[in-house]
């Protein structure tokens, strides 16, 4: 049925033949007894053709469509990637490639990630039952029944940790989303992911008895997020919308305050570049206050109404985007390096915001106005999502 599905995907939409992809590779990481060979096959069952793994120092695993064990090298590779430390992943289409390979090999390399992630450092991530982590998030559960869930969980009553919150777009999966990411990333600890409703929750407790959960993720992730850009199928974690928020640390059994903030946090995350992507409370500071303004209220302002009126407009988006890169880089040479664009490109950009809006963004006051008008504009933007 599932090789089926691949047949018919080029005449099916895009988004409900991916996510049959995604539904496939969730329930391999999810079953909890996933192995190299057991992943090999199901990837040769989906794609319809041979597909292999090769570990550092070890022999190549191989299976034919119907299941059948191969032996040796492949001799024709049509798509691979490397894995770094966890080795490659490939697919051995006879002819052209297929209209879903790209994504079918990304989702193979991030489950192959998970099953050989302790080369890599990180934690593997293992899909969770909702309903334990939504108890041990919940502050209206008694100590003794958060405490035996997080046991469930595998995690540790006495140690501290910190949850991730997951966003995506309406046709994507943010438990298999936060699955890949953290299969992606190097974060080292026990990972535990489920889907709470629209978000993903990641539950993050590092090793060992001394060890401190103070030192935020987000740098990782962010690493995470480009390795997935660069990686098969890179280019569709944008579009895929994906927004993370990251909590700060936080007593296990008081690991909801984590989870509010965590968020909070992913109301000010902007889909698209890493840096903004990925949104940690803690180095938010007193902005985050901005996210308990009700959005009403930030949307009536006259400075956010400004910025809503020109990100409206044609090619607004791009002015707005640059906006955002000066204030965060607080340089017009550092602000065009992270666009992409040469330096006077987003000078005239800038240029277009300061006449739509009437700010002197050279002025440090008027500077500090357009950020927090911005950060007021997504946040008003993100409780329509």
């Amino acid at each position: 049925m599932k090789g089926l599905l691949l047949r018919l995907s080029a005449l099916d939409a895009d988004a409900a033949a991916a996510l049959r992809v995604i539904a496939h590779f969730e329930a391999l990481l999810g079953s909890g007894a996933l192995d190299a060979a057991s992943l090999v096959r199901s990837t040769a069952g989906l794609a319809e053709c041979a597909a292999g793994w090769l570990q550092a120092g070890g022999e190549p695993v191989r299976f034919g469509p119907d299941g059948g064990e191969l032996a040796g090298l492949p001799g024709r590779v049509s798509s691979a990637a490397e894995l770094g430390a966890a080795g490659r992943v490939w697919l051995e289409r006879p002819g052209a490639a297929g209209p879903l390979d790209d994504l079918v090999l990304e989702w193979m390399a991030t489950a192959a990630r998970v099953v050989g992630g302790g080369a890599r450092g990180a934690g593997a991530p293992h899909v969770a039952d909702p309903a334990l982590v939504e108890l041990v998030l919940s502050g209206r559960e008694a100590v003794a029944d958060r405490a035996r869930a997080l046991r469930l969980l595998g995690l540790v009553p006495e140690l501290p940790l910190r949850v991730v919150a997951v966003a995506v777009g309406p046709e994507t999966d943010a438990g298999a989303e936060a699955v890949a990411l953290l299969g992606c990333s190097t974060v080292a600890g026990t990972v535990r992911v489920a889907r709470l409703g629209a978000v993903g929750a990641v539950l993050l407790q590092p090793r060992g008895p001394r060890a401190s959960p103070d030192g935020s993720p987000a740098a990782e992730l962010r690493t995470a997020l480009r390795e997935r850009g660069r990686g098969p199928g890179g280019a569709r974690t944008a579009l895929r919308g994906l927004r993370v928020g990251v909590g700060g640390p936080a007593e296990a059994l008081a690991a909801g305050e984590s989870w509010r903030q965590a968020r909070a946090a992913l109301r000010f995350a902007v889909a698209g570049a890493p840096v903004e992507a990925v949104a940690d409370h803690d180095a938010l500071g007193t902005v985050v206050l901005l996210a308990e303004v009700p959005a009403d209220r930030l949307r009536g302002r006259p400075d956010v109404r400004a910025l809503e009126l020109l990100a409206e407009r044609e090619d607004g988006a791009a002015a707005v985007a640059a906006l955002a890169a000066f204030c965060r880089t607080g340089s017009l040479r550092q602000a065009a390096a992270e666009l992409h664009l040469h330096h006077s490109s987003v000078a005239a950009r800038l240029a277009r915001v300061e006449e739509e809006t009437g700010w002197r963004l050279r002025d440090p006051q008027d500077r500090f106005r357009a950020q927090l008008a911005w950060y007021a504009w997504r946040l008003a933007s993100s409780a329509e999502d």
